[in-house]
């Protein structure tokens, strides 16, 4: 789960305007100073293969140093794992390698060394899986170019390097209980391709070392992933929340589980996933922190159905999976993403409101729409980025929401009476319960 923090805020308004969705660490800076452990894990790892050699760093992942020192043989000790290249060999040769290294009478020595596919290490993780002893080095690389990428499983045993799991080509991987019978399961999503279809690949350890393979076909031909975030169901299950590329600009969701079965996905069909499609940037996440992440998915704001595509205004519709897999809507609301917030909607502004850009203002308007005619105005939200519009909105009767560094975000409720009856104008209290800062 690339996981996104939300903050609920007491008193509060909002303004959106819609969604929104390498190089190498090693050319971009200068490797970070070595600490006396690694000084001496180094000068054993030249000892053994020559100083020819340049360290290489992992990209993302919790481990982002060429230096990994953990126990990943079981025996109580730590060993270091080191991620290099060798700068002399010929050019059918491997340059990227992994070395382990052994303390003996306390002094650090190469022990084994293998090379790895590809030029640059992305990710590594290591864990145990199902209810095997043996810990798994997993080590995702890539090229040069960092457009083809492939996972590997190595584990050290006994002074040597096994790979059990040879190299696979992926877009996501990480380790998970996602069918929660308290044992990891290897997940690998992966995409489309000339040849195959875009993938989720679940794999089970055995207890005899044996890989069980569940996979699962996508909703889309996909090729990027955002990060993907784990997140109840309606059924108490654990998904995983997928947002996928959908064509330039734009993502879709799918969502994957595992039971008694094997690997299940939520929909049944390629058009119910397709029905998620926005602008990218929009990514799931559990807006209301209870536990089941909401699908952000866009519509025309009423008040615009015969205006141009340009001209439009859009809102937002929070969809959750039910307990019976069907994606219903939770939440109506205006979400800017370029301006950090979100303003759910209270529910009795449901089908009887028009959102509005003021460009003389810079704010967002909210009024009544109801038989195709606009009529009062609700809300007013505006985005000071500075202390002087801040401190002159505010002597003009305008709430205080949130602050961020100089940013301030407010909202102004006109005195409008309601000569309809409706009950659509908002309460302080409205304003506050429905604005959510998100970063």
């Amino acid at each position: 789960m690339i996981n996104k923090k939300i903050i609920l805020l007491p008193l509060a308004a909002a303004v959106l305007t819609g969604c929104t969705f390498g190089a190498s660490i090693d050319t971009l800076m200068s490797p970070p100073k070595l600490s006396v452990e690694q000084e001496q894990i180094y000068s054993a790892l030249t000892a053994a293969t020559g100083n020819s050699i340049s360290l290489k760093y992992p990209k993302s992942g919790k481990y982002l140093s060429a230096f990994i020192v953990e126990d990943v043989d079981g025996d109580g000790g730590n060993e270091a794992l080191v991620f290099y290249e060798k700068n002399s060999l010929a050019v059918e040769e491997n340059t990227l390698r992994i070395n382990i290294l052994d303390k003996d009478n306390g002094e650090w020595r190469s022990v084994c060394d293998t090379p790895v596919d590809g030029s640059e290490i992305e990710k590594v993780m290591i864990s145990k899986l199902g209810s095997s002893d043996i810990m798994n080095i997993i080590i995702g690389s890539s090229q040069i170019n960092r457009s083809e990428k492939n996972v590997s499983i190595y584990n050290y045993i006994e002074g040597k390097i096994q790979q059990p799991f040879r190299t696979a080509p992926y877009s996501f991987f990480d380790v998970t209980d996602l069918d929660t019978d308290g044992e990891n399961e290897f997940l690998l999503l992966k995409g489309s391709s000339s040849s195959s279809p875009a993938m989720a690949c679940v794999y089970r350890l055995t207890d005899q070392g044996k890989y069980i393979t569940y996979s699962q076909e996508l909703s889309g031909s996909f090729m990027e992933f955002d990060e993907p975030s784990y997140g109840l169901l309606g059924n108490g299950s654990k998904g995983l929340y997928i947002d996928a590329g959908s064509g330039a600009g734009n993502i879709q969701s799918d969502i994957i589980y595992m039971d008694e079965n094997g690997l299940n996905k939520v929909f049944d069909t390629a058009a119910e996933s397709l029905a998620t499609k926005r602008p990218s940037g929009c990514a799931t996440f559990d807006i209301d922190s209870d536990g089941i992440p909401e699908i952000p998915v866009q519509k025309v704001s009423l008040g615009y159905a015969e205006s141009s595509e340009s001209e439009q205004m859009k809102i937002t519709e929070w969809m959750y999976v039910s307990e019976d897999n069907k994606l219903k809507k939770k939440y109506t609301s205006y979400y800017s993403v370029n301006e950090g917030y979100i303003f759910i909607f209270p529910e009795r502004w449901e089908n009887n409101i028009k959102v509005e850009r003021d460009p003389i203002n810079d704010e967002i308007v909210f009024r009544s729409y109801k038989g195709g005619q606009d009529g009062r105005e609700l809300l007013r939200i505006y985005l000071a980025e500075d202390q002087p519009s801040r401190e002159d909105r505010l002597a003009n009767g305008y709430m205080l929401l949130h602050t961020k560094g100089d940013s301030a975000y407010l909202a102004y409720i006109p005195s409008a009476p309601d000569t309809e009856g409706d009950g659509l104008t908002p309460t302080a209290g409205d304003v506050a319960v429905g604005f959510h800062f998100k970063e």
